[in-house]
């Protein structure tokens, strides 16, 4: 029988938020013995995947909990001005061991402008989809960043095969979307779909694209932020 005096919710939440902070502390962990042992752990196939499966779990983790304070009416956007280029390369930076272990080249391209953003919010959509850039990629990922049609437009790109059609969207995404039969619940994509639509400006409100193409013909990625 349920006990009506316990908030599983809650209880699930906490526990998350302690696995995040776990797999946080094993990351930088793993980063320093990268760091000590570069010579014999910088090609290591199965060190690169411990990285790569730590960091995805951490990333799953972090929209967990976005998603839960979305649930609470919990969650809100503090927006910053930031310099695009810096914050990319900044963000970058974190992931550049595990990419040159993988042998993926990793290229920025940004206009020099300023953004209007919530950075961490926005670093957890960036980790994850980097991450998912890192699985399909061949060799290539891209940064971009613009501004288009009033929006600060900020892309990852790789050289993989593209997103299936079934995946391509423009626009929001829905929890009553998502398919959680298909064995592929798209969490990321409402995770990073509902940080979009935090950051509005007037009657105008942010927005994901999903489509391929881009320099390398491959899958593109953008967060549109007005």
């Amino acid at each position: 029988m349920k006990d009506p005096g316990i908030d599983f919710s809650m209880v699930l939440a906490s526990a998350v938020h302690d696995m995040k902070n776990s797999l946080g502390m094993l990351l930088n962990s793993l980063d320093e013995l990268r760091h000590d042992n570069e010579n014999t752990l910088g090609g290591s196939n199965q060190f690169n995947m411990l990285q790569y499966e730590a960091e995805r779990m951490h990333n799953d983790l972090v929209q967990l909990l976005g998603i839960y304070r979305l649930g609470e009416n919990n969650l809100s956007a503090h927006i910053e001005e930031h310099f695009v280029p810096d914050f990319l390369s900044e963000h970058m930076a974190r992931h550049t061991p595990l990419l040159e272990g993988l042998g993926i080249e990793c290229t920025i391209d940004a206009d020099n402008i300023n953004g209007f953003f919530d950075a961490d919010l926005l670093t957890g959509v960036l980790n994850n989809t980097i991450n998912n850039a890192i699985r399909y990629t061949k060799s290539k990922i891209r940064l971009t960043a613009r501004e288009q049609d009033g929006y600060l437009v900020i892309g990852v790109e790789d050289d993989g095969k593209g997103y299936p059609a079934s995946m391509q969207l423009s626009g929001t995404l829905t929890f009553k979307s998502l398919d959680f039969n298909s064995g592929s619940t798209s969490l990321g994509l409402f995770f990073a779909s509902s940080v979009a639509k935090l950051h509005s400006e007037g009657t105008s409100t942010g927005s994901i694209k999903l489509h391929n193409g881009g320099e390398f013909g491959g899958g593109v990625f953008e967060i549109w932020l007005p």
